[in-house]
């Protein structure tokens, strides 16, 4: 079972742009005496990270952080890019390899038909703010690999990547949890990676998305855990190395 209570500390510097509400505990629960998948052989037993893995950061660009525009300002994606950030300071020290996307269009063409659904990504263009990766998140060993479609691997060279830097497992965080971030996990698990998700990094535009998508994914294709197990295995790996 995961379950985090969240804690209002760390949006402190973000308050006036994200007023918080009182939330319960947010739990991914996997009830063999009540989940029909569990009771029929899913999600029974936990994927254990490798030694080598990378951090997959996806969409946490201004277009989903920045209240202004038409997909910004939703309280579980400010959560995600405040805890994304602290991660991603531990992973670095580490030596893990960061990866970021962003999606971002060119023109017509390049939109497909995204526009139908979702009108505004038509302004999130190459170069403007909402492309931008949150300055938050940024680092200049950082790798961005920008996309057009849901998930991080679809027409970007990330598997050519991880492949040659001999990953083995990938922490997917970013949003949205039931867009684009589950379409990174299908993907990586399909590409053979262990895939974990540190549930207070990844959000969505409301809770019950949110929910209903990880708890899916961990019956199938990746271990959702909390962000502080995240940080003590990528402590663990930045000992090792020290160790060696």
């Amino acid at each position: 079972m995961l379950q985090h209570a969240w804690c209002e500390e760390r949006f402190r510097s973000n308050v006036a742009r994200h007023p918080l509400r009182e939330e319960p505990a947010i739990t991914i629960e996997l009830d063999p005496t009540t989940d029909p998948w569990v009771k029929r052989g899913y999600g029974q037993a936990r994927i254990e990270p490798g030694a080598r893995p990378a951090v997959l950061v996806v969409d946490l660009q201004y277009a989903f952080t920045d209240p202004s525009f038409a997909f910004g300002g939703a309280e579980l994606i400010e959560r995600a890019t405040v805890n994304t950030a602290e991660l991603l300071g531990v992973a670095r020290a580490a030596g893990v390899p960061v990866f970021h996307t962003v999606l971002e269009w060119k023109d017509e063409k390049e939109l497909g038909h995204w526009t139908i659904k979702l009108p505004s990504c038509a302004e999130i263009t190459p170069g403007s703010r909402w492309a931008q990766v949150d300055e938050r998140l940024w680092n200049d060993g950082d790798t961005l690999l920008p996309k057009k479609w849901p998930s991080f691997f679809h027409g970007t060279p990330l598997i050519s990547l991880l492949t040659a830097l001999q990953r083995d497992t990938v922490i997917v965080t970013g949003c949205t949890t039931s867009g684009c971030v589950r379409a990174t996990i299908v993907d990586a698990f399909s590409y053979g990676f262990r895939t974990i998700v540190p549930e207070e990094c990844v959000g969505d535009q409301g809770r019950d998305a949110h929910e209903s998508n990880l708890r899916d994914v961990h019956r199938r294709y990746a271990e959702v855990t909390t962000s502080a197990d995240v940080t003590s295995y990528l402590q663990g790996l930045r000992e090792a190395v020290g160790t060696r």
